[in-house]
């Protein structure tokens, strides 16, 4: 059946926004419920915006109130800067998905429930096979970060599956997603002048179009896809390759010293990278997305390098980086580098 009741969380940043709109402009929709903490910037349509706090189980009267039928979990967040710090972070996408949860499964309204999870859940080494499927656990289990937020919010993703059988449940992994309006680690990464790379490594990587991603998001909701899948684009992209097409110029980091270089390019409020972000950018990732077609039906539009050149020209350079902020981060480099030759020879 075609859900009447929608209820899209993470509507106020670019993907759930165009996901609300989406089902706002669909007639047969009878309402479009967009949950986040702050207001939505742009036009969302017919959308009705409520300010609520997933964390809050107040969540459970609006889904209530509204006789929600489908729930799209868009509220998983990457960025601790964005989200007001770590533990912050930790709250909104463990605690956030928990209450959600809850208050979906008390609801008997509910009959789809769609979560946006990340191919960051594989993690990144060297050991890694070439394309990860969704039967394959990561070489280690997350440590931290956004990949251990996003392994928990999948386990109880599961458990309430097994609680409400009732429900159509579908986990997107999605890889990295770019396109028109999409602001995250990688874009700005890319648009920096100088890109820095981790010397020795040159990763694969694997992005998908904000178009794809929607598509696929659409279409969950629309029909009924239990299951878990890695929604990426076709093929892949070296790092070397990508910085080439976007007119950038390298900067080879010794490996020891990267995590440093992280560090101080998130204090500069630069870059918001973490340290597993750190690692894919020497190992990448790669999935294999025969799921999404045979068994989803959905193929995507957009190959990886069909996407990162639509960024490129969607995308002019952006970054200004002042000379004092380029000092700051050359001398920490310098010293550290200069500390481990030290080190070494003593």
């Amino acid at each position: 059946m075609r859900p009447r009741c929608v209820l899209v969380t993470g509507v106020s940043r670019p993907l759930g926004a165009q996901v609300a709109s989406v089902f706002a402009a669909d007639p047969e929709i009878e309402n479009v419920i967009g949950v986040d903490t702050i207001p939505p910037h742009g036009d969302l349509g017919c959308t009705q915006f409520v300010r609520a706090d997933i964390r809050n189980p107040l969540i459970a009267k609006v889904i209530g109130a509204a006789a929600v039928d489908t729930v799209l979990h868009l509220n998983v967040i990457a960025t601790p800067l964005g989200a007001g710090g770590r533990s912050a972070m930790k709250e909104i996408n463990v605690i956030g998905t928990m209450q959600l949860l809850a208050a979906c499964q008390k609801a008997p309204s509910v009959t789809k429930v769609i979560v946006k999870s990340t191919t960051t859940i594989y993690g990144s080494s060297p050991r890694d096979p070439a394309l990860f499927t969704e039967e394959m656990e990561p070489r280690a289990l997350p440590h931290g970060g956004y990949s251990k937020d996003a392994f928990e919010v999948e386990g109880y993703v599961r458990g309430f599956s097994r609680r409400r059988p009732d429900v159509t449940v579908s986990v997107l992994r999605f890889t990295n997603i770019v396109g028109p309006g999409i602001d995250s680690p990688l874009t700005r990464y890319l648009e920096l002048p100088v890109v820095p790379t981790v010397l020795g490594f040159d990763p694969r990587l694997q992005l998908l179009h904000s178009e794809d991603a929607l598509g696929v998001l659409t279409r969950a909701a629309i029909e009924d896809h239990p299951g878990t899948f890695n929604v990426a684009g076709d093929g892949v992209l070296l790092l070397s390759q990508a910085v080439r097409r976007a007119g950038r110029a390298p900067l080879p980091v010794p490996s020891p010293a990267v995590v440093t270089l992280g560090n101080l390019v998130r204090r500069s409020r630069l870059l918001d990278f973490s340290a597993e972000q750190l690692g894919f950018l020497a190992h990448g990732r790669a999935v294999d997305t025969t799921r999404l077609k045979q068994v989803f039906g959905y193929v995507p539009r957009f190959t990886t390098l069909e996407t990162f050149d639509d960024f490129v020209r969607d995308r002019p350079m952006r970054f200004a980086i002042d000379r004092e902020t380029v000092i700051r981060v050359e001398r920490g480099l310098l010293g550290v580098l200069a500390r481990r030759r030290l080190v070494g020879t003593s």
